[in-house]
């Protein structure tokens, strides 16, 4: 038998994740577990609906400036991301886009998992074409170069509603929001999460048989 290492049994738990569970279902364990703020705010959401987003964090601070032609780390942020991570930036006002179809292209390249982006895009028809997963606040075409500047990567990172992000947190997004699972918590997490699920799945079993939604939940504590 192959002994599974923690790298082999993290890249199990994100199939799972992909494979059987949501961001409501995720959320709602984490609230049981007392992961209360790992939602991201609801503005941000997915440039191409209905494609789901799993990967690895790989958290980029972005601030505004006025140095024309100065992207800071900017390259060299997207030039580090590794194959299954999620570039996620933050720290930007909304003057100016913070993605485009070039960056799409070569995360793609890259083979990272996507992007979720604290502010706006731009290039969509080009963004849609590449297939990568983007999330967004929405369209802008206005440039961040001469406003805005990647200070950092890799570290840790705040929203403004007060969740954060580390290196290597687990980023899951869909059309019903983004949310981040501390590493720390991930088998835990998507174990319950799993739970979960075959209880819903019976639940609404119950609910086509004709049964009432107070006798359900009061059995099984679901809905």
């Amino acid at each position: 038998m192959v002994e599974t290492t923690p790298r082999s049994a993290g890249a199990d738990r994100l199939a799972q994740i992909r494979e059987r569970l949501f961001t409501s279902v995720i959320g709602d364990v984490m609230d049981m577990q007392g992961l209360r703020q790992q939602f991201l705010p609801p503005h941000i959401r997915a440039v191409l609906p209905h494609k789901m987003l799993v990967g690895r964090a790989m958290p980029v601070r972005e601030e505004d400036c006025t140095t024309q032609g100065d992207f800071g780390l900017m390259f060299k942020a997207l030039d580090d991301l590794r194959q299954g991570e999620v570039y996620i930036c933050t720290g930007a006002s909304p003057r100016y886009a913070l993605w485009g179809e070039l960056m799409s292209t070569r995360a793609h390249a890259l083979g990272a998992a996507g992007a979720v982006l604290d502010g706006f895009h731009r290039d969509t028809s080009g963004i849609l074409a590449v297939g990568l997963p983007v999330f967004s606040a929405g369209a802008y075409a206005q440039d961040q170069r001469g406003r805005g500047r990647v200070t950092d990567f890799r570290c840790e990172i705040r929203f403004a509603n007060g969740t954060i992000v580390a290196p290597g947190d687990i980023i899951v997004a869909d059309d019903d929001g983004v949310l981040v699972i501390p590493k720390a918590h991930l088998d835990e997490v998507v174990e319950a999460a799993l739970v979960k699920v075959d209880g819903e799945e019976e639940v609404r079993r119950l609910i086509e048989k004709g049964e009432g939604t107070q006798a359900i939940f009061h059995r099984t504590g679901i809905m």
